[in-house]
Order: structure tokens, then C-alpha cells, then sequence
């Protein structure tokens, strides 16, 4: 089998080798056209919040753009393109494994449960019959600004009085992401493209078909799902590891924060059926005379810090402020609102840090409009 050679392992160039596998006695797929082994790009999925996810970083959002475009130039019936392994990565959440991707232009083909069976049958795919060049026309010249903004103006024109159609479900294990017009995949492709992490949360995503499915990306994708691999194997090393899949969830998440040294930042947590402090940060807050949630209520987050800095916490910084008045209001500390951070610091009586030098987008690579104000938190107390 043909290996993608390494000065090309992460091209995004118009005219991509793929690599095609013909589905011989197949009464629907006929064609799947896979990447060629030595791509350097990595996919992840899940599902949260009743939607499907299809997780990766900005190279993989750019790469599953120009595969979405080609795809709407399909004419030929019984062809899909898959994403299986070694392209797949555990979750960066909890490690749990990811099911393979299917895109299926739904204009020419159809991918139902006996389809979908038989093709997961088959996988892995080896001893593909040929390669073959992805072309994408267009993609590279309506992602320029002034063609791009003239695009969707012409595409909502067309579509805002129509639901967005389409189909993201799971079917015999496999994703499977359906297009019902070529219009729709290039659609989903723009959606795709635009993408970029370069924000303040680090993350962006994109709605598919509705709120049935979603692209989300992460700048740190890589090291997440490392983080999370680690959590997870010291989980199960543990002779009383949870058997239920929620609880094993629950069990990596808080190993994860421990692994990555935020496992203080965990101020608010629910154990033996009530609210209460972690165990590291109550071992921290305890310098600071707060043995409870109530007791955290009544000093409250900025009096609380002033004593923890008092008695000389090592490595005490403004995280730790922002994890309990996030713990007050019920949210995750990276969700509490950047102005409220401000107001933090100003009762802190400390003046705001200089923000970062906003990392400069890669080329070729349009910023969000239409950014959402808040990153979608993939847990929340």
C-alpha cells in the first residue's frame, strides 16, 4: 500500500491522493475513497449533549473542508468517503474510542443500517485498487474574503427560509454525515474551513444538519487526547475501577484535571450524593479557614484568595480565583465571563494583565464572523 510521502503528509492542496477501494457484491457503496497511510492529521468523535461530534484541530478542520467540497462535485452513485484508522484518536475528554467517519453524498447514494453493517464488516480496507486525485475547485478562491462574504450572502439568500437539512447519525457503528446537495456539502465544507482556534478559548465549532451534529476543534487536540489516554489507563489500573461507563467517564475527567496539575481548580464537585469541595481544593482552602462550599459563600472567592495569598500558597495565581467564583455560580472556570474576572480583580485591587498578542491565523484561513461569545464546555457542574 502506497504511503502519503512526508513533505506531503499534511497537505491541504487541491488534487489530494486518496487512496480508492472498490466494494465488490455491494448492493449500495460500490466506491470508498480512504486517506493514504502516512497523512498526518487526526479525527476524534463523540457524542454530547444529543448531538454527534466530529472533534480534530484546525489542520483536520481544513482537511475535512476540501474532502466535503470534493464530495460535492460527486456524480457517481455508491461512492463515500471513510476516515478510518490509524486517523482516529480516543476522545480528549475521557479517551473513549472514537467510531469511524463515513461522508455520503446524499444526492447519489444512500448508506442505510444493512449498508452501513456490511461496510464495518469489511474495515479495515487494505490493498486499495488505485489512487486517486481529490480535486476541490473553487474552495481555494471562495475562501478569499471578498468571494467568501458574496458566497453566503448568496447561499442564505437560497436557504433561510428552509431547515437545514441533512443527516448526522451513528449507524452500525459508524458516523455518518449525509449531505443532501452538492450546495449543502460545500455548505458544510465553509463551515469547516472556517474555523480557527486562534480565539481566547482555544476551541471553535460548526453545527451540522441542525443540531443533530457539529465539528469542533482544539488547538491543544494533540495533547488533550494524551492527557486524557493517561487519566484513563491510571483509572483502570485502580483494582476498584467504575464498571459503569458514566461513572469511568466521570472517574477520567477528574484524573485528567490531576494529570494536567488543575486538579485544585476542582472546587465544586459531586460526591456521595452532595456538593462539596474536592480533595485538593480543600486541602488548599483549608489554609484560608474554608471547609465548605458554605464557608466559601460567606468569606467569598476574592477574600478567600487574599488569605491564600497571606499565607503563602505555592503557585497561587488568578485560576484559582476564577475556580471559586465559578464553584459561587455554578460554572466551569474557564466559563466565568471575562468582564466578571475584570470586576474579580479590581476588588482584588490588582490591575488586569496585558492580554496575549492574539495568535495570527494561519494562510488561507478566514476568521469566524459570527463567533460564539463562550466556549462549549464538554462538562459543566
Amino acid at each position: 500500500m502506497k504511503q502519503q510521502r512526508p513533505d506531503t503528509a499534511r497537505s491541504l492542496a487541491d488534487g489530494l491522493k486518496l487512496h480508492r477501494h472498490p466494494m465488490r457484491a455491494h448492493d449500495r457503496v460500490r466506491t470508498v475513497i480512504t486517506l493514504r497511510p502516512g497523512t498526518r492529521v487526526r479525527f476524534s468523535t463523540n457524542r454530547f449533549h444529543d448531538t454527534w461530534h466530529v472533534l480534530s484541530d484546525d489542520h483536520g478542520a481544513r482537511l475535512l473542508a476540501r474532502l466535503l467540497w470534493g464530495l460535492s462535485y460527486q456524480a457517481r452513485p455508491g461512492t463515500v468517503v471513510l476516515i478510518d484508522r490509524p486517523f482516529l484518536r480516543p476522545t480528549p475528554f475521557d479517551a473513549d474510542p472514537a467510531d469511524p467517519i463515513v461522508l455520503v453524498p446524499g444526492w447519489c447514494t444512500t448508506l442505510d443500517e444493512q449498508s452501513a453493517r456490511t461496510l464495518k464488516s469489511r474495515l479495515p480496507l487494505a490493498n486499495p485498487a488505485g489512487t486517486v486525485r481529490w480535486r476541490s475547485f473553487g474552495l481555494d478562491r471562495t475562501l478569499e474574503p471578498v468571494t467568501l462574504d458574496a458566497w453566503w450572502d448568496t447561499w442564505w439568500d437560497r436557504h433561510r427560509h428552509r431547515p437545514d437539512s441533512g443527516d448526522v447519525t451513528r449507524r452500525a457503528g459508524l458516523l455518518v454525515l449525509t449531505t443532501d446537495t452538492p450546495d449543502q456539502a460545500r455548505a458544510w465544507a465553509l463551515q469547516a474551513a472556517r474555523l480557527d482556534t486562534a480565539n481566547a478559548y482555544g476551541t471553535d465549532h460548526a453545527y451540522l444538519a441542525g443540531y443533530d451534529g457539529e465539528i469542533q476543534i482544539f488547538r491543544r487536540f494533540g495533547p488533550m487526547v494524551n492527557v486524557a489516554v493517561q487519566a484513563r489507563a491510571q483509572v483502570l489500573s485502580d483494582a476498584e475501577a467504575p464498571t459503569d461507563p458514566d461513572e469511568l467517564r466521570a472517574a477520567v475527567w477528574d484524573e485528567a484535571e490531576i494529570v494536567r496539575g488543575e486538579g485544585h481548580l476542582r472546587i465544586r464537585v459531586f460526591r456521595d450524593g452532595n456538593w462539596t469541595l474536592g480533595y485538593q481544593a480543600a486541602d488548599i482552602l483549608a489554609r484560608a479557614d474554608v471547609h465548605s462550599l458554605e464557608d466559601l459563600a460567606t468569606v467569598g472567592a476574592v477574600e478567600t484568595y487574599r488569605r491564600l495569598r497571606a499565607t503563602g500558597v505555592h503557585g497561587l495565581c488568578p485560576r484559582m480565583l476564577w475556580a471559586m467564583e465559578g464553584a459561587l455560580i455554578h460554572r466551569d472556570w474557564r466559563s466565568v465571563p471575562i468582564e466578571r474576572r475584570r470586576e474579580l480583580l479590581a476588588e482584588l485591587g490588582e490591575e488586569p494583565s496585558r492580554p496575549r498578542p492574539r495568535r495570527r491565523s494561519r494562510s488561507g484561513r478566514i476568521p469566524h464572523r459570527h463567533r460564539a461569545t463562550a466556549p462549549r464546555m464538554f462538562r459543566t457542574d
